[in-house]
C-alpha cells in the first residue's frame, strides 16, 4: 500500500478528493491528513496580500473575521472530520489529525512513524511565503527524506 501524509490548511472539495485519490492511478493509497488551523503562524497581512494578488478584494477586506488561535479548532476539527469522511467514501484509508505547533516537525515525526512515501501539500496559493520559499512545501523538501509535492487546493464546490 501507497502511504501518502497529506498537509491542508481547510476541508478538501470533492475535486480535491478525486485529484489526489487518482494521482497513483489503481494502486492502494492510504492517507495520514495533517490540518493546523489557523493561528499565530498565519499572519493576516500576508493572507491579504495573497487575496489581493488572486485578484480577490472581498476576500482580503474578511482576514480579520476569520477565527485565529483557539477560535479556529473546532472550525477546523470540523473541516478535518469532512475531508477524512470524503476520503473514505472514495475508498482510501484515511486518518487524520490537527497540528497545533511546529507543523514541520510534526509532518517530519508522522512521515517516520508512517513510513511514508510521499507528502502532498494541498493548500490555497500562498505568493508571498511561495516567493521566498518559506511555504509548508519548499520547506519540507528539506525536512522530510521524501518527495514531496506542492497542489493548489480547488475552490469550494
Amino acid at each position: 500500500m501507497f502511504t501518502s501524509v497529506l498537509m491542508i490548511e481547510k476541508a478538501l472539495t470533492s475535486a480535491d478528493v478525486e485529484f489526489v485519490t487518482t494521482l497513483h492511478g489503481d494502486e492502494t493509497v492510504s492517507f495520514r491528513v495533517l490540518l493546523q488551523p489557523r493561528g499565530d503562524q498565519a499572519d493576516r497581512l500576508l493572507r491579504a496580500i495573497d487575496d489581493v494578488a488572486l485578484g480577490e478584494l472581498d476576500e482580503a477586506a474578511k482576514e480579520g473575521d476569520v477565527p485565529e488561535g483557539q477560535d479556529a479548532t473546532a472550525p477546523a476539527q470540523k473541516a478535518l472530520e469532512v475531508s477524512l469522511t470524503a476520503l473514505h467514501a472514495a475508498g482510501c484509508e484515511a486518518t487524520g489529525q490537527l497540528i497545533e505547533d511546529h507543523p514541520l516537525d510534526a509532518l517530519k515525526q508522522l512521515v517516520d512513524e508512517s513510513d511514508a512515501d510521499e507528502v502532498i501539500v494541498l493548500t490555497d496559493p500562498h505568493y508571498v511565503e511561495e516567493f521566498f520559499h518559506r511555504d509548508w512545501a519548499s520547506r519540507a523538501r528539506h525536512k522530510v527524506g521524501v518527495p514531496v509535492l506542492k497542489l493548489f487546493s480547488h475552490a469550494k464546490d
